[in-house]
C-alpha cells in the first residue's frame, strides 16, 4: 500500500488555523481537527503594519522601552494604603452639589443608555434636587447637572459608576508616588443604583449609608495610624481563590477582618454597628471597589510618561469603550463601541435583555487582576461561563499582550507568577489578542438590574487609534 493509499484509509486529523467555522465542520463529519486561533499581525491591515515599523525604529523603539519600562515600575512598586472615608463633597477633586460622576469616556445625558440613565435619576432623587425620577428626568435633561467621568476626577465607580456629592467614599494613598484615588461604598448585590435600579428601596438605602455605615467607617479609620495596606491584601484575595473583580470572597473577608477592630471602637450604638456588619456580610462583593481604588491609584502613578505606550485606562458608559495611554497623558481618550457580555444569565432573562458592557471595573484588569488574574479562581467560572482551562489560558494568554509580570501579586497556579502588568498598545495591535475582561451585566432597560455575568473584550479600534496617535507623539 503507497501512502497515498494509507492516507485516504486513516482517520483525519486535521489543523485549522484562522476561521474557526472549518473545524466546527470537521468536527461534525466525525473526524478530529485541532484548532489553532491566529491572526496576521495588525489583523493584516498595512496602515497599522506601517505604523508598527515606525514604531519599532530602533531610536523610537529604546525611548518607548525606557518609557514603558518607567511605568511599569510605578505600577509595580505602588503601595494604595486605604487611610479614610468621606463624603464626596469633601475629597473628590472638582466635585459640587450639582456633579454626577459616572462610568467610562464622556458622555452627555441624551447618549446615556437605560441602566446609566437610571442610576443618574435615582442619585438625583437622592441628592434632593428632584422628587421624582420622572422630575429627575427632567433635570438631567435641563442643563443643571454637570456630567463627568469618573476617571478625570482620580476616581472609579463599579457599573453605571455613578458618584453624586453626598455619597461616602474610599480614600486610597499611594504611599509611594502620593497620588490619591477614590470610590463610593458596595451597595452590595441586590437591587441597586449601580445597575440602573431607583425605586425607593434604593434610595432608603444611600440614605442609610450616607447616615450610618458611611460616618462608621469614616470614625473607624481614625483609630488606624497607618491605614491598611490594600497591596497585601489584594495579594491574600489572589492566593485565597479570588480574581478581586466578580469573586471578592476573601477579599471582603480581609478587608472586613481589618476593619472590625476599629469600628468596634467608635461610639455608635450596638444596633448601628450590627446593622453595618449584617450590611457587610449580606454580599462578597463589599470589598470589590476597594481593588478597584486600589489600581486606579497604582495605574494613575504610571499616567503621563512621554513615549509610553502603556494602557492606563480602560472604561466604558454602556455606549462607548474607551482607553487612555500614558503617552498621551491627560484626559484624551480613545474610544470605540461597547461590546455585548457573553456569559451566563440569571434565570429568567435572555440574551436581548442585556445591556451592552458598562463600568470602570475594568481597572482590574488594567492592572493585572479580574480576567488577567482567573488562573487564581476557578470559583469565578460558573459565574461567568466558560471551562477552568479557559480561565487558566486567560491569564497566561494576557503575557503576549503585557510588558511584563507582578512579582507583589501572584497567581499560585502558575507557579506563583506574577500577575500579567502592562498592556502595550503595540502588542495588542502585533498579536490582534485582546485583554480579556470579567465582568456584570446589566439589563438594557433602566430599574432592573444586575441579569448575569461574563466575558467581554475592548474593540480593536479603540487600540488602532492610540496607535496612531502614539506614532505622531514619538520622534
Amino acid at each position: 500500500m503507497n501512502r497515498i493509499d494509507e492516507l485516504f484509509q486513516s482517520d483525519v486529523n486535521a489543523i485549522n488555523v484562522g476561521i474557526d467555522f472549518i473545524s466546527e465542520d470537521i468536527n461534525k463529519q466525525g473526524a478530529t481537527s485541532t484548532q489553532l486561533d491566529w491572526t496576521p499581525p495588525a489583523r493584516g491591515n498595512t496602515a497599522l503594519l506601517a505604523l508598527l515599523d515606525s514604531l519599532n525604529d530602533p531610536a523610537k523603539k529604546e525611548k518607548i522601552d525606557a518609557a514603558n519600562a518607567e511605568a511599569v515600575e510605578r505600577i509595580i512598586n505602588s503601595q494604595p494604603i486605604l487611610v479614610s472615608f468621606d463624603q464626596a463633597i469633601n475629597c473628590v477633586p472638582g466635585m459640587t452639589p450639582t456633579t454626577i460622576l459616572h462610568a467610562g469616556p464622556p458622555q452627555e445625558w441624551k447618549d446615556m443608555n437605560g441602566p446609566m440613565r437610571g442610576a443618574v435619576t435615582g442619585a438625583i432623587v437622592f441628592e434632593k434636587l428632584a422628587t421624582t425620577i420622572e422630575e429627575a428626568e427632567e433635570v438631567a435633561a435641563s442643563g443643571k447637572i454637570t456630567f463627568s467621568p469618573c476617571h478625570e476626577h482620580d476616581c472609579v465607580g463599579s457599573m453605571a459608576g455613578v458618584t453624586s456629592a453626598s455619597m461616602f467614599m474610599h480614600i486610597v494613598k499611594n504611599k509611594t508616588y502620593g497620588n490619591v484615588s477614590y470610590t463610593n461604598l458596595s451597595e452590595q448585590l441586590s437591587k441597586i443604583l449601580r445597575f440602573g435600579a431607583n425605586d425607593q428601596s434604593v434610595i432608603d438605602r444611600l440614605n442609610w449609608m450616607r447616615d450610618v455605615m458611611g460616618p462608621m467607617l469614616r470614625d473607624a479609620m481614625k483609630f488606624s495610624e497607618e491605614g491598611l495596606d490594600l497591596r497585601l491584601m489584594l495579594s491574600e484575595a489572589l492566593h485565597m481563590g479570588d480574581e478581586c473583580h466578580n469573586r471578592n470572597v476573601a477579599g471582603t473577608r480581609t478587608l472586613i477582618q481589618a476593619l472590625t477592630p476599629l469600628i468596634v471602637q467608635t461610639d455608635y450604638s450596638e444596633k448601628e454597628k450590627v446593622e453595618v456588619f449584617d450590611f457587610i456580610a449580606s454580599s462578597d462583593y463589599f470589598s470589590g471597589p476597594t481593588w478597584m481604588a486600589l489600581c486606579k491609584c497604582a495605574l494613575d502613578a504610571a499616567h503621563g510618561i512621554p513615549n509610553s505606550t502603556i494602557v492606563t485606562t480602560m472604561a466604558r458608559n454602556g455606549v462607548e469603550f474607551g482607553i487612555r495611554v500614558s503617552g498621551i497623558g491627560g484626559n484624551t481618550w480613545f474610544t470605540g463601541p461597547s461590546q455585548l457580555v457573553i456569559g451566563p444569565l440569571f434565570a429568567g432573562f435572555k440574551p436581548e435583555d442585556s445591556g451592552l458592557d458598562i463600568g470602570d471595573s475594568a481597572i482590574t484588569e488594567t492592572y493585572g487582576i479580574g480576567g488577567f488574574a482567573m488562573a487564581t479562581s476557578p470559583a469565578i467560572v460558573p459565574l461567568v461561563g466558560g471551562t477552568l482551562e479557559e480561565a487558566m489560558n486567560y491569564s497566561i494568554e494576557m503575557l503576549d499582550i503585557t510588558t511584563t509580570t507582578n512579582p507583589n501579586v501572584t497567581i499560585p497556579s502558575l507557579n506563583f507568577m506574577g500577575v500579567p502588568t502592562g498592556i502595550d498598545v503595540r502588542k495588542v495591535i502585533e498579536t490582534g489578542l485582546l485583554p480579556v475582561i470579567n465582568t456584570a451585566i446589566a439589563h438594557k432597560d433602566p430599574g432592573i438590574g444586575m441579569i448575569g455575568a461574563g466575558i467581554t473584550h475592548p474593540p480593536f479600534d479603540v487600540f488602532e487609534k492610540a496607535l496612531v496617535a502614539l506614532e505622531e507623539t514619538i520622534v
